[in-house]
């Protein structure tokens, strides 16, 4: 476990930095779909963003659908009458979407958007979108995540945020911040600076706040906060470690690491009156709890069997059970939405990847391909794991991968580090 600690440490206070998260799309799928998205046919003047190419990145980075390149998009329909389903059969594409946009004046806009089954030569999806051309991006997200829900019948995560932490060296000294930003690492504001470590965001389930953890009075402590009024709440600063907070699935309470007793053990507090209520008594370490979907359980790690592994425990009788057994080392659990599959950070000799477990067939399957991966968090969909890793050059960045394996995304900063991700809810 003091290995563990020690390579926590060692990612902590790595050196980033903010800017905005450029993507890299490795792997191919090659049962994904081919989708043509046409350009808009646009009435007025050009906008600024470019709604059909940020529709088409969102698709390719799922990794389930394989958007045809710009250069074959040889027709631009804008309306039923000018699709000619021949020509996307020709060009072995399985759906085609398409559409128009009316300026109706120097700030709003009209987005009719539409998508057709090439196999079946109908339409699939009708949408009419109101919009100010500040809301073009967040418009094609929508549309993207329309797309994805229509075809895959789950929900698409294309509007969602992301949180993560970064530093820059500043003098002597480094500048922390808490920063949020689109799924596709665009638009990044940062929440919090300080300048000293700041640790494991996490979300509400309502996406209106985030907990995380601060140095900056010198010992741990945790705080919420509320993301449209910036106001913030410290739930708690004992001495010692406060640390991994989780929000719970009714948004409720915060499962908590404290050290107050003398040893890390797990708790949960109220969000609203601050009652806590231990949850572990062990003399092992117990920490970086996870919540089970339905809220009933922890999962969490804990060293009591010699090794790190991940365990599970009952709320009500508070009775753990140990749920890992491959590997000397398995931490960090992230619960998929349905409950299935547990995304950990997965070691052998001193190499630690992210793998998942599958609960049902205890089966457990590497995804990542690092050798100091850490921090997994799913996405609200289940159908992607967000973590942190370094590349060839010791450059802290963020990946995506499908839970196959099969496609990867690189989220880089250009001139620094970024570490400690945690995916957002479903956005409505």
């Amino acid at each position: 476990m003091k290995r563990a600690l020690q390579l926590a440490l060692l990612f902590l206070f790595t050196p980033f930095t903010q800017a905005q998260l450029s993507i890299t799309i490795n792997g191919d799928n090659f049962s994904a779909l081919p989708i043509a998205v046409v350009d808009f046919v646009n009435t007025g003047d050009a906008l600024a963003t470019d709604m059909a190419e940020i529709i088409r990145n969102d698709l390719a980075r799922s990794g389930q659908f394989k958007p045809l390149d710009k250069s074959l998009l040889v027709d631009k329909p804008g309306s039923d009458a000018d699709l000619n389903f021949g020509t996307w059969r020709l060009l072995k594409a399985d759906y085609v979407s398409y559409g128009d946009i009316t300026h109706l004046d120097n700030d709003r806009m009209e987005v009719r958007f539409k998508l057709a089954s090439v196999a079946e030569q109908k339409q699939l999806l009708a949408l009419t979108l109101p919009l100010s051309k500040s809301q073009a991006r967040a418009g094609a997200h929508y549309i993207a995540d329309r797309i994805y829900e229509e075809i895959l019948r789950i929900p698409g995560v294309f509007s969602t945020k992301l949180a993560y932490v970064t530093a820059i060296k500043n003098g002597a000294d480094f500048k922390y911040q808490l920063v949020v930003a689109d799924s596709d690492g665009y638009g990044p504001q940062a929440l919090v600076t300080s300048k000293e470590p700041l640790l494991s965001p996490s979300w509400s389930p309502d996406g209106k706040k985030i907990a995380y953890v601060s140095f900056e009075n010198g010992n741990s402590a945790i705080y919420i906060q509320d993301l449209s009024t910036g106001a913030r709440t410290l739930m708690t600063n004992f001495q010692g470690i406060n640390g991994a907070p989780k929000f719970s699935p009714d948004g409720r309470k915060l499962a908590i690491t404290l050290s107050k007793s003398g040893n890390a053990e797990i708790y949960t507090i109220d969000v609203f009156n601050k009652s806590l209520n231990q949850i572990t008594n062990h003399w092992a370490i117990d920490t970086e709890p996870e919540w089970s979907p339905d809220g009933g359980s922890l999962f969490f790690t804990s060293d009591r069997g010699g090794k790190p592994q991940i365990y599970e425990i009952d709320l009500i009788g508070k009775k753990a059970k140990r749920i890992t057994f491959e590997g000397d080392y398995n931490a960090r659990p992230s619960i998929s939405p349905d409950g299935k599959y547990i995304a950990m950070v997965h070691g052998n000799q001193n190499v630690y990847k992210i793998a998942l477990f599958h609960r049902p067939s205890n089966t457990l399957q590497i995804v990542s391909d690092g050798r100091l991966d850490e921090t997994p968090s799913f996405a609200p969909n289940g159908a992607m794991v967000l973590y942190a890793t370094k590349n060839a050059a010791g450059q802290g960045l963020l990946k995506a991968v499908t839970t196959d394996g099969q496609t990867s995304n690189d989220l880089v900063l250009s001139n620094g580090h970024v570490r400690e991700p945690n995916w957002s809810p479903l956005m409505k």
